[in-house]
């Protein structure tokens, strides 16, 4: 049974609370657009630098990826430092992390300082794409949890699109010679513009109540939640609370036993699942596949914003769902849909079809995962753990997307470019596991669409005791 929302409040209240829960959720999903912004930021400037520092293959392949070695301890940190500081403390540190890896990377001389700044914008990755989640999670009532924790990955989406335009503005103020002395520091640098936006409006940013809860804070966390809420939703949530909580700190070693290893491992699943299904294979290298199915690079260029835009459009899409048709239809409405995708622009290279068919199949590809996949594999870790280790579990989960997102990364080119293998295979590889993606959501995850978080842990208590059932 769900806790009655704010609904019941008078008309007034209910705005002022739906303004004050937007206002710090929205600000939230900054972090997210910081991280889509710095993800792919990197794809436009690459060419330039490479030119400038005179860089090798070996050293062009680190510096697109080590923002996301950056990201590995990122995520595995944060959960700790979020558990003992504050979700909103380690916001801030995340927004401190992108302003000055804007600035790093924008003014190296050599290839070992750059790798350094990129590192660090990937410590702010990962430790946004733990925290940012789990704070919204944590203040948003349940009714509308789902459509304000797909913020985040609103943000992420928006800022991979707007990057492309930035990029291109940029790339359009010189020359090829200005471009590659002048011009990439600019794409890089321009991301501590939003970085100190995000600091500044992070200042009017509650805390988390159920951290400041779990801290023994009850005062401040009843104060926020009467804010969010109304004071009778505030009673409600407070009790439920307390019921299910307790003031210690959890530990990595209760993750592994119990009811929590069960929301662990799903969690972890689902966001392996999200990255093997080949997206980040599309996002980061879109140029290559329209390149290798004959395009030029201006129409290489057209195709990914197209991409950019579907990812973009279909993410309102799950906002407008989520909590309408719950989690579980839209992931598998979503994984359906990207297998007979993928399986087709497998196809389509099989069989030497190329142009606006295999665009057609690609861009399919990517509005099922912004419907589904993309933001409801971060919703659904956000949702699934107790209070007391939220933190350090969020940060298993994260950790699992980014080491995956490393391994698609890295074998991507390797897979496409052999001979025994080529596109249509890795394509088809990518669908199967979207199939499978399929069959786990169907036989595993369960619906957590309009539970409170606590009804959420009670759950998975009552499903160790008796069994599982989705």
């Amino acid at each position: 049974m769900t806790s009655p929302s704010s609904a019941s409040l008078p008309t007034h209240d209910r705005a002022a609370a739906a303004r004050y829960v937007l206002f710090a959720t929205g600000v939230t999903a900054i972090g997210g657009f910081l991280f889509g912004y710095d993800t792919a930021v990197i794809n436009g400037a690459n060419s330039y630098l490479k030119v400038h520092m005179g860089l090798t293959p070996t050293q062009e392949g680190l510096a697109g990826a080590s923002a996301i070695l950056g990201c590995i301890p990122g995520a595995m940190f944060a959960g700790i430092l979020s558990d003992r500081f504050g979700r909103r403390t380690m916001l801030f540190v995340c927004a401190f992390l992108y302003a000055i890896s804007g600035v790093l990377s924008a003014i190296p001389r050599s290839f070992e300082p750059f790798l350094a700044a990129r590192f660090v914008s990937g410590l702010g990755i990962g430790a946004s794409s733990m925290i940012c989640p789990v704070y919204i999670a944590e203040i948003a009532p349940e009714r509308y949890r789902g459509r304000l924790g797909t913020l985040f990955q609103l943000g992420i989406v928006s800022g991979i699109f707007l990057t492309l335009f930035i990029n291109r503005q940029i790339q359009a103020l010189g020359d090829e010679a200005w471009n590659t002395t002048t011009g990439w520091r600019w794409m890089l640098g321009m991301e501590a513009v939003p970085a100190v936006a995000f600091i500044g409006l992070l200042l009017a940013v509650p805390e988390s109540p159920r951290w400041l809860a779990q801290r023994g804070r009850e005062d401040e966390a009843r104060a926020i939640l009467e804010r969010a809420g109304g004071p009778e939703n505030a009673g409600r949530e407070m009790a439920a609370i307390r019921a299910a909580g307790t003031q210690e700190e959890g530990r990595f070693s209760e993750l592994l036993s119990g009811p929590f290893r069960r929301p662990l491992v799903l969690a972890m699943l689902l966001m392996a699942f999200s990255q093997f299904c080949g997206i980040n294979a599309v996002m980061y290298y879109s140029t290559k596949i329209f390149a290798t199915a004959g395009g030029d690079a201006d129409a290489a260029f057209t195709s990914s914003v197209w991409v950019g835009l579907v990812n973009l459009l279909f993410t309102f899409v799950a906002i407008g769902f989520v909590d309408r048709a719950g989690r579980r239809p839209l992931l598998l409405v979503g994984t359906a849909v990207q297998a007979v995708a993928l399986g087709l622009v497998g196809w389509m290279f099989q069989t030497h079809q190329h142009g606006h068919g295999l665009l057609a199949c690609i861009m399919l590809f990517i509005a099922a995962f912004a419907m589904s996949m993309g933001p409801i594999g971060w919703l659904f870790a956000s949702e699934v753990f107790p209070n007391k280790v939220r933190g350090r579990a969020m940060s298993l989960a994260a950790l699992t997307i980014w080491v995956s997102c490393f391994i698609v990364a890295q074998t991507f080119p390797m897979l496409h470019d052999n001979p025994s293998i080529g596109p249509a295979r890795t394509f088809w590889i990518y669908a199967a596991v979207s199939l499978s993606s399929f069959l786990f959501v169907l036989g595993w995850i369960p619906e957590t669409k309009g539970r409170t978080l606590e009804e959420i842990e009670r759950m998975w208590e009552r499903r160790e005791a008796g069994g599982y059932r989705p």
